[in-house]
């Protein structure tokens, strides 16, 4: 069996060509995991019945990622291309919703996302300008059944490793500190996290938890559902130590509401033309679904001081590597 592998905290991980042998190895074991995280994921969502789509990567639709204050954009990259401009892909929302109303009602795709990070956030170990997702989405599901297929799938899926590759989380340090998570995940309410903790409830909650948690009832953009009561139906889950893995949501399929809201944050409206088309004609169908972002994941999976270790050619806010 290998011996252990550790690396220092707090740097910002270097390019492939300048890793010595010892990180060479242990970016090799990071890959190994990241290998069998994408194909269990995707034997388990295609046992499911999912319809496998594939990226979008330019589009003049995309998701605005707005109202979020949390988001930390530095800019929005546009691209002239055909006398047109398009946007390269935040997320495949739009595309999945529109998919999964007029063709297949369970589908999934993992989508590279791009989101230019501001420069201050390179050493937060977690974040990246570039990441892959794996997005899903299920006609006429409810919250509820999401989050139990979410739930399932990654205590799955960590037993799994733990069970095939315990050489390799052994060597990374992880294979004893890795518990398969306990299920049902707790759920709390933002509002309520915000009241106890204040302003750093998120940073509370992570730090404190030894296993996932939900978190639901988020204001967030016009594509997620909001009831009569202004109560939002949608979920992150958070991982301990790591943050926010993945997020979703119930979506809003009525005309009126998504103008409402679109309205609300300033939106164009052009930009969104054949959703809105689609929502007035009655096309839109109810769904629900999330996006799981796999750095985030096998970087908690294997205890990685920084997202990209996970990455091998890394993609750090304010870092540009050759490659």
């Amino acid at each position: 069996m290998e011996k252990q592998i550790t690396i220092m905290k707090n740097q910002l991980p270097k390019p492939l060509p300048e890793l010595s042998k010892n990180e060479i190895r242990r970016k090799r074991l990071i890959g190994k995991v990241l290998t069998y995280t994408l194909a269990y994921l995707t034997s388990e969502f295609l046992k499911r019945d999912f319809e496998w789509l594939l990226p979008v990567i330019l589009s003049k639709s995309t998701d605005p990622l707005w109202p979020d204050k949390e988001a930390s954009i530095e800019k929005r990259v546009k691209l002239n291309i055909y006398g047109k401009i398009v946007h390269p892909t935040s997320s495949m929302i739009v595309h999945k919703i529109v998919a999964c109303s007029l063709l297949y009602p369970k589908i999934f795709t993992f989508s590279p996302n791009i989101r230019i990070e501001r420069k201050d956030r390179a050493y937060t170990g977690i974040h990246a300008y570039e990441f892959t997702q794996l997005d899903f989405e299920v006609r006429n599901a409810t919250s509820q059944m999401i989050r139990n297929l979410v739930e399932e799938i990654l205590c799955g899926l960590i037993k799994s490793l733990k069970e095939n590759l315990h050489e390799e989380l052994t060597s990374l340090g992880r294979c004893e500190s890795l518990k398969v998570p306990e299920s049902p995940f707790e759920v709390y309410k933002r509002k309520e996290l915000e009241e106890f903790y204040g302003k750093n409830w998120k940073t509370q909650v992570i730090l404190k938890s030894e296993n996932p948690v939900w978190i639901i009832d988020i204001p967030r953009e016009f594509y997620d559902f909001e009831n009569n009561r202004k109560e939002w139906d949608n979920y992150d889950l958070l991982l301990p130590k790591y943050g926010e893995v993945l997020s979703g949501g119930r979506r809003e399929w009525k005309y009126n509401k998504i103008i409402k809201k679109m309205d609300r944050d300033y939106l164009r409206k052009k930009d969104y033309r054949v959703l809105l088309k689609l929502a007035r004609k009655g096309r839109l169908k109810p769904s629900a679904g999330a996006g799981i972002g796999i750095e985030r994941l096998v970087s908690w999976i294997v205890g990685a001081s920084h997202i990209g270790e996970t990455q091998l050619f890394p993609r750090i806010p304010g870092v540009i590597y050759e490659l």
